[in-house]
């Protein structure tokens, strides 16, 4: 009895032992783990070594500097000897008035119906009436005491010539006396080619070296000073100007005056062109002329004529030649309608020669007169 006791307790402490066990096993699972740290997002810097090295220096980058304008490229202006071949050509293949000469010259009898055709030729040609009986008076003579033997290209040739009048003086006169500069006075209708006749003459000068200052004087027009300073700046020439409808001869004034003080050769003056036939005009041409030669002498005045227009450009050229004291013609458009005999006719109204001939629209169409050379351009050949 009392083992079967012994065996029960020593059973129940068993079990109890057991439970014990059982419930503290639990208790520790139940305990949470301790976590790991987190990892941060952050990269730690690496630790600091002996050596410290230097930032690289960003590369240089040079400052774009905007380019500096190019500097205009200036023109050669074709040499006097060259354009003369040149246009006299083009003035051959444009005058009917040589051809139609020696077509009437050649024919085995002259008779009188002949000889008046060709006064009929020379009138149309503007040669004017008394130019024109003195050339057939010529003709006639020559050609009856010559008879047979006479050559009526060469005698034609010779007479008009004559006519034309080989021994005029036509040289421009560009140079001042002393150390001042010559200076040119342009006068002329506006439509004449005036201002543009300035622009080439100044082309002339550019292509014999010679210091050139331009005087924009036409300020009624609003166009003209900014055609002459584009002539100018296309051969490097200095162009004084003043605003538009500025005192015309206070633009002369400066113009000479800079001339001088920059010790150029000549100064080219254009002039205001508008209504000719207007006396307030006559009169600021005078007061022009006399503002400039406060400083120095006008050495020539040029007067620009449009060869197409035939009388009127001789009714033109008298008004201003009783204003100013024409010595010299430049004649613009002789390529053109115009017939010739305008150079003989403005000539002998005038008693000034033609200096200077207009043939075409090109910046070099513009050469010295020679009377020779255009009776040969006139008859077609040399």
């Amino acid at each position: 009895m009392g083992t079967d006791w012994l065996v029960l307790i020593i059973a129940i402490a068993v079990v109890a032992v057991l439970a014990v066990a059982g419930l503290v096993t639990t208790a520790v699972r139940r305990k949470p783990r301790d976590l790991p740290p987190s990892t941060p997002d952050v990269v730690a810097p690496p630790a600091p070594s002996d050596t410290v090295e230097a930032p690289e220096a960003p590369a240089e980058v040079e400052p774009e500097t905007p380019g500096a304008p190019a500097e205009p490229r200036l023109e050669q202006p074709e040499k006097v000897g060259s354009r003369l071949q040149r246009l006299r050509a083009r003035l051959a293949g444009s005058s009917g008035l040589g051809k139609g000469l020696l077509g009437l010259l050649s024919r085995d009898q002259l008779d009188e119906d002949t000889w008046e055709s060709i006064e009929d030729l020379l009138i149309g040609a503007d040669l004017g009436v008394a130019p024109t009986q003195e050339l057939v008076d010529g003709l006639r003579t020559r050609l009856r005491v010559e008879g047979s033997s006479a050559k009526p290209r060469e005698v034609l040739r010779e007479e008009l010539i004559k006519l034309v009048g080989p021994d005029m003086d036509r040289g421009l006169r560009v140079s001042g006396e002393g150390d001042a500069p010559g200076v040119v006075l342009v006068v002329g209708v506006n439509g004449t080619g005036k201002t543009t006749t300035v622009g080439k003459l100044a082309r002339i000068l550019v292509a014999e070296e010679r210091r050139t200052v331009l005087g924009a004087a036409d300020t009624f027009r609003a166009a003209a000073a900014e055609q002459l300073s584009t002539w100018g700046e296309r051969v490097g020439v200095e162009v004084v100007r003043g605003p538009e409808g500025a005192d015309p001869a206070s633009v002369a004034f400066d113009a000479v005056k800079e001339g001088i003080d920059q010790s150029v050769d000549t100064v080219i003056v254009d002039t205001a062109g508008r209504l000719q036939n207007k006396a307030g005009l006559m009169d600021e041409l005078g007061k022009v002329k006399r503002v400039i030669e406060k400083q120095t002498p006008v050495t020539e005045v040029l007067l620009v004529l449009d060869a197409t227009t035939g009388q009127n450009g001789l009714v033109q050229a008298k008004v201003f030649s009783e204003v100013v004291d024409v010595t010299g013609i430049a004649l613009t458009k002789l390529d053109g309608s115009a017939k010739g005999g305008i150079v003989v006719a403005v000539q002998r109204q005038l008693g000034v020669p033609v200096k200077l001939v207009g043939l075409g629209e090109g910046p070099d169409d513009l050469a010295p007169f020679e009377p020779a050379a255009f009776v040969d351009a006139l008859l077609g050949g040399s």
